[in-house]
């Protein structure tokens, strides 16, 4: 781990999470010098972010034409082809993913850690790395546009041509850029828990589970209980729940009790790995460029972890960026980075409303608006055109 800053960079990169580490990738790939800082002592060792989706599989083979970094991370996850949608225990509408128009057809079930440390091994073996812990408390962009000095907590200073925040949702490099964050927050708080359960539908299929309390995803994880499980239905499961007033940390009481309402004889919940509590915002930043800052996954958009696009979206913001970066550094012209905000954002702004329309629609209250979407899904489910359509968006593979 590399302890003493340079004085001097190309371009810095603020937050070493997924889209900061796609970012780097892609930026040593091209030869082009950056230094990548984090606050942390070290890299996640939670889950968070559970699923990586085909455009991002599709990236990640841009970013190595050999396969081997894809073919490393989906060798640590669970490929699932089906997504279903569920009034409590009842089927209401099936997604299937295996016959998308990609070599990726299926939505990869692994921890966000995993993740990271697939693109953390890329990135040391094109010879980068992590600078940590650095926080970065002062960015400050020359009046003539020449550069940017980041200061950190404890003194030290950086030169760099450019500087990128993919330091999340309270960016320090967007307050500094002045750039808004348009949106705002959920009234609910989300639960999120890994757990070792016997659950009903099997680890298959990712279930979106309507209840007027609130929305609830279930998806299988990689693990030795699902490896060792005896039990069609045993083994490792992500579950994330909108909850109107949860505990900082839910404990295997809570989450039964909560798959208990929500899903009536669906869940045996006999194993807590880990769980927290968090509140979720819609928002996506005004602009993603301020002379020579730039903004990144969370920095630019956050939205509801109904679709498990949050990391995907950020990774392949780290990937555009990259590229952009390259070819600007390269030809002095920094019309490529306005091309990047320019095609982009618009993925955000896509991504805020589909996610948003998912939770609203799971989240009905009342019961006559509950009974025409229960009505009005499965026939949706049955036309061909439509299924393929959401899956689409789901995989974004729209967004090539």
């Amino acid at each position: 781990m590399p302890g003493t800053l340079p004085a001097t960079t190309h371009v810095a990169i603020i937050g070493a999470g997924p889209t900061g580490l796609a970012l780097a990738v892609t930026l040593a790939g091209a030869g082009i010098d950056f230094v990548l800082l984090d606050r942390q002592a070290e890299g996640a060792n939670t889950s968070r972010a559970a699923v990586v989706h085909a455009r991002t599989l599709e990236v990640l083979d841009e970013i190595d034409p050999t396969g081997s970094l894809s073919a490393e991370l989906v060798g640590r996850g669970i490929p699932v082809t089906r997504f279903r949608m569920r009034d409590g225990a009842r089927p209401l509408a099936t997604i299937t993913f295996d016959d998308l128009p990609t070599a990726h057809a299926y939505a990869l079930m692994v921890p966000q850690d995993r993740t990271e440390a697939v693109l953390l091994e890329r990135l040391r073996a094109l010879g980068g790395e992590v600078h940590r812990p650095y926080e970065v408390t002062g960015v400050h962009q020359d009046e003539d546009g020449a550069g940017v000095t980041l200061t950190t907590a404890t003194g030290e200073t950086l030169r760099a041509a450019y500087a990128v925040g993919a330091d999340g949702m309270h960016s320090t490099v967007r307050e500094a850029a002045g750039i808004g964050f348009t949106g705002s927050a959920y009234g609910e708080s989300f639960v999120l828990a890994d757990v070792v359960m016997d659950w009903a539908p099997g680890p298959r299929e990712v279930s979106l589970v309507f209840a007027a309390a609130g929305v609830t995803v279930v998806a299988p994880l990689p693990g030795e209980a699902s490896a060792a499980a005896g039990t069609p239905g045993a083994g490792r499961y992500r579950v994330v729940a909108t909850v109107s007033d949860a505990p900082a940390e839910p404990d295997l009481a809570f989450v039964q009790a909560l798959l208990d309402a929500r899903a009536p004889g669906q869940a045996t919940v006999t194993g807590l790995v880990w769980s927290s509590r968090f509140r979720i915002h819609h928002r996506v930043a005004d602009r993603y460029r301020s002379g020579r800052l730039l903004l990144a996954g969370d920095a630019a958009h956050v939205h509801s972890p109904a679709g498990g696009q949050g990391m995907n979206t950020g990774i392949q913001d780290g990937h555009a960026l990259g590229r952009a970066l390259a070819r600007t550094l390269a030809s002095g012209n920094p019309g490529d980075l306005d091309a990047y905000g320019a095609t982009r954002r618009p993925v955000a702004l896509r991504v805020v409303a589909l996610t948003d329309r998912m939770t609203r629609v799971a989240h009905l209250r009342n019961p006559a608006l509950r009974a025409v979407r229960n009505i009005l899904l499965p026939l949706f489910a049955r036309v061909p055109a439509l299924r393929k359509r959401l899956a689409t968006e789901l995989a974004e593979l729209n967004y090539r």
